[in-house]
C-alpha cells in the first residue's frame, strides 16, 4: 500500500502548468522543476502562469533571473503574457560568465 506522505512523481515534460499550485508554492516549483528539466536533457521549457495581474509572472520570472541552469527566458508572445519560455543551460552546466 501507498504511504500518502511519499512524494508523487510526476513526468517532467517541456510544458508546466503552475495553475494547480498554490501561489507561495510556485517559487520552489519553479526552481525544482527547471532544475528537473535539466537533469532530464530538456534545453528548452515553458511555465504557464496565467495572465491575471502579473503577480504568478513575476513569481515565475524572479525565480528563473536567479536559477544558475537558465540561460534566457522570455514572454511567450503568443500567449499575450500567460507563460514565459526559458532556456536551459548545455548539458555542460550552467553558464560561468556573461558575453555581454
Amino acid at each position: 500500500m501507498n504511504d500518502p506522505t511519499d512524494p508523487v512523481r510526476i513526468p517532467i515534460e517541456p510544458v508546466l502548468d503552475l495553475h494547480p499550485f498554490a501561489p507561495r508554492d510556485v517559487k520552489s516549483v519553479v526552481e525544482e522543476y527547471v532544475t528537473a528539466a535539466w537533469e532530464a536533457g530538456l534545453r528548452e521549457v515553458r511555465l504557464i502562469h496565467g495572465r491575471g495581474r502579473g503577480v504568478q509572472r513575476g513569481i515565475v520570472q524572479a525565480a528563473l533571473e536567479r536559477h544558475p541552469l537558465v540561460a534566457e527566458f522570455w514572454d511567450a508572445t503568443e500567449t499575450h503574457l500567460g507563460a514565459t519560455v526559458a532556456r536551459l543551460a548545455d548539458q555542460a552546466g550552467p553558464s560561468t560568465g556573461s558575453a555581454d
